[in-house]
């Protein structure tokens, strides 16, 4: 009878577990955010892409000497722990081997592919990506973490109802070399990587993720907790749009497109401002 018994309460706490487990798949929760918001609860979204330049004053603390972001990224995908994927969309993942040879330097990449030879095991060391490697005198094969200083940032802008709160949900982080470092003179996609691994990855080394904060050496901040305060400054590059169109290809000239990159950005916080009207 007590056996029974038990098996009657397994059963029953199993089908507890698949009933909550089917409530929150039906709420819409987005996969890809670190606090998923219902959608059902959200009133408004927009998508917006952020240019972010490492070597803006404001972002300096994310590019401190040996512990540069892009750096932390390169060695996570090193070392097998993180993932890079083909596009801001997170559905196709990349190979090691492919985002390696995105970081390969202009004349190796002439050299490796100009002869047509395949990628081999010892061509980027055993253990693949490092320092020595990829030193910035050239004298390496790749490019240097320290010479990475762009990352394109697509979040969700979205006001929470319930909450009667905006929020800005990161939803990936895009490694670009910079133009003026590549052959062709543009910037060039080394690999996306969905921002809630990164956000993982960031708590899980806090001697190393550190945002550096250099009024008080004694307060520095995680990363993810930076990117959660938005401690970053990243200039508006695209908003959401039938024709995915950037910012730049509608407004030609480069002032142009730079004064409406900030007057799009003073309406989106006009709007966050006029939204407590309602």
């Amino acid at each position: 009878m007590k056996v029974y018994s038990s098996i009657l309460f397994a059963t029953f706490l199993a089908m507890m577990c698949l009933e909550a487990n089917a409530q929150e798949q039906s709420l819409g929760y987005n996969p890809n955010s670190v606090y998923p918001i219902p959608e059902h609860h959200q009133m408004y979204k927009r998508t917006l892409w952020r240019r972010m330049d490492l070597k803006e004053k404001q972002n300096a603390p994310f590019f401190s000497t040996s512990n540069e972001i892009t750096r932390l990224i390169i060695d996570a995908v090193d070392n097998g722990v993180l993932y890079a994927y083909e596009s801001d969309s997170i559905d196709k993942r990349m190979s090691k081997e492919k985002f390696f040879e995105n970081l390969l330097l202009p004349s190796e990449e002439a050299d490796e592919f100009g002869a047509d030879q395949a990628f081999q095991e010892d061509s980027w060391g055993s253990s693949g990506w490092s320092a020595e490697s990829a030193a910035a005198d050239g004298s390496g094969k790749y490019y240097d973490a320290s010479q990475l200083t762009v990352i394109r940032i697509k979040e969700d802008m979205i006001f929470d109802k319930v909450r009667s709160r905006l929020y800005y949900d990161i939803q990936s982080i895009e490694l670009l070399i910079p133009a003026d470092q590549t052959a062709t003179g543009l910037e060039k996609t080394v690999g996306v990587f969905r921002y809630k691994d990164l956000e993982m990855l960031f708590r899980s080394m806090p001697d190393r993720a550190i945002w550096y904060n250099r009024l008080n050496t004694a307060s520095h901040l995680n990363m993810a907790d930076a990117f959660l305060l938005r401690m970053f400054s990243a200039r508006l590059v695209k908003v959401s749009n039938p024709r995915n169109d950037m910012i730049q290809d509608i407004y030609t000239d480069p002032r142009a497109a730079l004064i409406k990159s900030q007057q799009m950005d003073h309406q989106l916080v006009e709007f966050e401002h006029n939204l407590w009207e309602y």
